[in-house]
């Protein structure tokens, strides 16, 4: 990486930084704009249920019928409910449902925020006497930070119907006998730590696509720029706290 490239980001990461230091000293300052937050929770949550409901299905069913062949070659298909399970809420839930809401979501409120910067209608609000970062950011990470882990969950328990259906394509696995085994597989430790660290992806792509979008420039391509920064700062956050969070479930599980 070129000086200069790495000396932009810093200057970048850093200016987040400062970003999300602002947002949480709004956050918690009268006044609060409920109305604003509750619109937006509708707008990212229930518009993005079907989108995430259809993927996290197709991914529970997809891993089920892919993981049969190579458990049967060992003897263990008994097994297969025990193991997409544990596969599908410890992990693959969580991360594809925060990717999935990075690029629709994280897209979104940088684009909205973009062409509202650039059309010189946040500056207006200012001149009205309106908080535009009150009422803009917070309401928008507020929802997001919400929202995200109620999608993961909602994620989760569809992606394991599916994984019920991959079980009884080619098996005959009854329905009290699938989920007996999936909740006696699944721990406090496994659900808890998957939806703590969905508010961390929600925050993120929250604060992200608002830093974006709050900060664009140069006209339309400014916009497109947002956006597609938003996305791409937004998914590469969601791997970097997925993987720091691995990290300290591993050493709490060995303390």
């Amino acid at each position: 990486m070129k000086p200069n490239s790495f000396t932009k980001l810093l200057e970048e990461t850093g200016q987040i930084a400062r970003f999300t230091g602002r947002f949480f000293s709004e956050a918690f300052t009268p006044r609060y704009e409920f109305r604003e937050f509750f619109r937006q929770c509708f707008y990212i949550g229930y518009k993005s249920l079907a989108l995430v409901g259809i993927t996290a299905f197709i991914m529970g069913l997809v891993l089920t019928i892919q993981s049969r062949p190579t458990l049967v070659e060992f003897g263990a298909e008994a097994w297969l409910p025990k193991m997409i399970s544990v596969s599908l809420i410890r992990e693959i839930a969580p991360v594809i449902t925060a990717l999935i809401c990075a690029g629709k979501i994280g897209s979104g409120i940088g684009a909205e925020l973009g062409s509202m910067k650039v059309t010189e209608q946040i500056d207006a609000m200012e001149v009205s006497g309106t908080n535009p970062y009150k009422f803009l950011i917070v309401t928008r990470v507020m929802a997001t930070t919400c929202m995200v882990p109620i999608l993961a969950v909602t994620a989760g328990a569809i992606s394991l119907y599916g994984g019920y259906l991959g079980c009884n394509l080619r098996g005959n696995v009854s329905w009290q006998l699938f989920w007996n085994q999936v909740f006696d597989t699944l721990t406090y430790g496994d659900v808890i730590p998957a939806v703590a660290k969905t508010f961390f992806f929600g925050l993120a792509i929250g604060i992200i696509g608002c830093y974006h979008g709050y900060n664009s420039n140069k006209g339309t391509e400014g916009v497109g720029r947002s956006a597609n920064s938003a996305v791409v700062v937004s998914s590469l956050m969601v791997f970097l706290i997925d993987l720091l969070a691995v990290q300290i479930i591993d050493l709490l599980n060995l303390t």
